[in-house]
């Protein structure tokens, strides 16, 4: 049989090809040779099949039929053989399949042999795949050359411990003697570099040895060793770019943030060297930003110094004017992180921070934008405020959702006057009204009400605001409100804050008949206009006729939520007349308290509901039934409750039901007048108690949270409070975090609990949790528990992760007595 071609002919031969189909016939007709070669049993050139298969499978043809004889090749006595045999090992098996346990004596062999690199080639492979069972079976000899006296085989041994450990962890205390004196090696660029590993990989794994390292002292070693690469001189064989073996800085710094974590005299011990290390490291190359990088984080971790975190602060902000955008978008997450601990120090890089705003790159600018948001104070709102709202006007429609969110919030929290409040949301709904969230309308609404001061003013500006521009819907739903409870203020003129304009009835009227006749307004909004007209009929004097012309014109809308308005307004001007001044009067001051808890106010996705348990529908609209009992099967037994979904009574049929509700004469904890059509039945406890007394007593405060759920970055835990209006009633608050680098959206999270029991979920908070802990969703959940017996509970979560659908089950029972008894 001819000699087969060499691995180089091959390669030559395959790059002439210039169609995948011929390079695909070259393919298969070496493949066919080697298979042939193989069958034959030819040893004398099966290193080179073995090779030129190898070169395949690198190109992505199938080569698990040279799996045997790669194994073949490792029990060779030649190294060539041994080298290539490995190779294919390494490339071929893995712990998935039965045939790399063939392997495990040869290596076991190697590693035992005379010559150091056969060793090397056996700790190389063991490190790459072996599986359980093969550390298992060879961890002592692995240890036996972690002590050898040799540094080649003491670097490929200690890589190869750090495999061991992550495959089995209980061999961990096996490899704890030879680690004493690893720091000691003088040859910092392969042993040193590996030992570090080696201890980052054992602390990080078990809180004993993490302890076990800090009483034997190691944190003094790293930072003798540390110091030594600092004060060292030129190293040609270590050096890049100026700065020496930057890659063990790196690691040290990691295995010190890892000792000095909650520990205060490891902290003590290593503050000195990260201040020097702060110091000294060269910026005008990448090496150097990656050891400041690692020592920033260090120093945030540990338990440093104030001189010193505001030193590491510092860095990042300097991070902040680098041309290189990574290191930009790096400075402002680490930033993000720290803010909350080191305000103030954050503070001093504010204008640096909001120029950011202003970069290319989206993730720059979003992460710009999240921090941003993180300084706004009381003292700096007003600046912060004009730079993000010239911001919004700007930036991309990805971008507006959130800033208008943004911007909402902080304007609530810190807004130094009502008009300043007033006027920073009206001019986010005019920039980016079509971009805000559902509740930004009732919430500027009860704003604008509970400001009595301003109705005047802000009628005004609103109806300069909608003049003959209706494309921003929330805008206008707001305009459309306002003028309908203030349309007399707007007719007098009697705005103080600035000039006021002359306006006649029939020109509001003509506004609010453009809005219902606009191709832009939706249908939300064209009710808006029409409450509007209604209620105007009481504050105006000469156009009466006009709007019930108006009114009864409607009467046959196709829309059918504005034919049924029309028809009971149509209603009230012919046979309640005499009611009509009362159901339209101007609404009084709405009542917010606003809590960290779940009490009093809960704020949902699109709505606020009060934290006694109304029964009103989420503004997405009522789930079915058996979709709010989905997880029955949870519990596997025949004994669950299903969720109660918050679903109102229905509403009496006829007219005079319907004007009780719109005075108000419905008892909230009788029954409504007629009886209402058959509908789930609501347990006695959503209706109980809605008293003015508070509704959570003081025994919350001695209840302690747990953590229900912790797994994947994914953690969830519970909060408890008990109900003052009913014993029986246990308010749950779950806080989601995310400890990721991605953010996990459409989360849903789902509850099952036993017969015994009666739940209800409320909204959540969002759908999307964000990375890095920056922030959290919350939920309600609702427990009647009469017969005061254990809690148990098994709950659902789903989520998309890294372009993954998510879903997992657990169940909690460690529920803390005080939460049921």
């Amino acid at each position: 049989m001819p000699a087969p071609i060499r691995l180089r002919e091959l390669i030559r031969t395959i790059r002439t090809a210039r169609t995948q189909a011929e390079e695909r016939e070259m393919i298969q007709k070496e493949c066919a040779a080697i298979r042939s070669s193989f069958r034959e049993e030819d040893n004398t050139y099966r290193c080179r099949n073995v090779a030129k298969l190898l070169y395949m499978h690198m190109l992505g043809y199938p080569a698990h039929f040279g799996q045997l004889e790669c194994l073949k090749l490792i029990a060779s006595q030649k190294f060539t053989d041994k080298r290539i045999g490995y190779l294919g090992a390494m490339l071929l098996l893995d712990e998935r399949q039965d045939v790399h346990l063939l392997m495990t004596n040869c290596i076991k062999n190697d590693l035992n042999h005379s010559t150091q690199y056969v060793q090397g080639l056996a700790l190389c492979t063991l490190g790459c795949m072996g599986s359980s069972e093969m550390c298992r079976d060879l961890a002592g000899e692995v240890e036996k050359l972690l002590k050898t006296s040799n540094s080649y085989l003491r670097k490929k041994a200690a890589l190869c411990a750090v495999h061991v450990i992550r495959k089995v962890p209980e061999l961990m205390e096996m490899f704890l003697p030879a680690t004493k004196n690893l720091l000691n090696e003088k040859n910092h660029g392969s042993v040193l570099h590996t030992s570090v590993v080696l201890l980052t990989e054992m602390c990080e794994r078990s809180p004993d040895m993490l302890a076990h390292f800090r009483k034997v002292s190691l944190v003094p070693q790293l930072v003798r060793i540390l110091k030594n690469l600092i004060m060292s001189g030129y190293s040609p064989e270590h050096d890049v770019s100026g700065i020496s073996d930057p890659f063990l800085q790196v690691r040290i710094l990691r295995l010190l943030r890892i000792l000095g974590r909650n520990d205060d005299d490891s902290s003590e011990a290593m503050n000195d060297i990260l201040a020097q290390v702060a110091t000294n490291t060269e910026t005008s190359k990448n090496v150097g930003n990656a050891i400041l990088y690692e020592t920033v984080l260090t120093i945030m971790d540990i338990k440093s110094e104030s001189g010193l975190r505001v030193l590491a602060i510092n860095i990042l902000g300097r991070f902040l004017l680098n041309n290189d955008k990574n290191i930009r978008y790096v400075a402002l997450t680490s930033l993000l992180k720290t803010v909350q601990t080191d305000h103030n120090a954050v503070q001093r890089h504010r204008s640096t921070i909001v120029d950011c705003l202003k970069d290319l790159d989206v993730s720059i600018k979003r992460r710009a934008m999240e921090l941003s948001f993180a300084l706004v104070n009381g003292n700096n709102v007003r600046g912060m405020m004009k730079e993000l709202l010239y911001f919004l006007d700007s930036c991309e429609p990805e971008f507006k959702a959130d800033c208008a969110s943004g911007i909402f919030l902080a304007a609530e929290k810190y807004a130094p006057s009502k008009r300043w409040h007033i006027d920073t949301i009206m001019r986010v709904l005019t920039t980016a009204g079509s971009y805000v969230r559902d509740d930004a309308v009732p919430n500027l609404i009860q704003l604008i009400t509970n400001s009595v001061e301003m109705h005047a003013y802000t009628v005004q500006r609103l109806y300069k605001a909608i003049l003959g521009d209706y494309s921003q819907q929330p805008l206008v739903q707001v305009a459309s409100w306002c003028i309908g409870e203030y349309g007399d203020l707007l007719v007098s003129g009697q705005c103080e804050e600035e000039e006021p304009i002359q306006v006649t009835e029939d020109e509001v009227l003509d506004i609010l008949e453009s809005v219902l006749i606009s191709n832009m307004s939706a249908s939300v909004t064209r009710g808006y206009a029409l409450t509007a007209i209604m209620k105007l009929s009481t504050r105006f004097t000469c156009t009466v006729n006009r709007i019930k012309k108006v009114v009864s014109i409607y009467g046959s809308s196709i829309d059918v939520e504005l034919q049924q308005r029309a028809v009971e307004y149509n209603a009230l001007f012919k046979k309640y007349d005499h009611m009509r001044p009362a159901l339209l009067e101007r609404m009084p001051v709405m009542e917010k308290v606003t809590t960290n808890g779940p009490a009093e106010i809960v704020q949902t996705n699109g709505e606020t509901e009060t934290a006694v348990l109304e029964t009103k529908p989420p503004p997405s609209g009522l789930q079915p039934a058996n979709q709010a009992n989905d997880l029955l099967d949870l519990l596997g037994g025949s004994d669950i409750t299903p969720v109660i979904p918050t679903a109102p009574t229905s509403k009496p049929a006829s007219a005079g039901g319907e004007l009780l509700d719109l005075l108000g004469d419905l008892s909230l904890t009788g029954s409504p007048v007629s009886a209402p059509a058959p509908q789930i039945a609501q347990p006695p406890f959503l209706l109980d108690g809605l008293t003015t007394q508070p509704l959570f007593n003081d025994i919350a405060a001695g209840i302690p949270s747990i953590t229900a759920y912790n797994k994947n970055g994914l953690k969830i835990d519970f909060t408890f409070e008990r109900s003052n209006t009913n014993p029986s009633v246990t308010v749950i608050t779950i806080q989601a975090s995310n400890s990721t680098e991605l953010d996990m959206t459409d989360f849903v999270f789902q509850a099952a609990v036993p017969k015994t029991f009666q739940l209800q979920l409320l909204s959540p908070s969002s759908s999307v949790i964000p990375a890095f802990n920056s922030g959290t969703i919350t939920q309600v959940i609702k427990v009647l528990n009469p017969q005061k017996q254990q809690l148990r509970m098994r709950i659902k979560l789903t989520y998309n992760h890294k372009g993954s659908a998510m879903q997992d089950l657990a169940e909690v029972n460690n529920f803390p007595p005080q939460s049921w008894q």
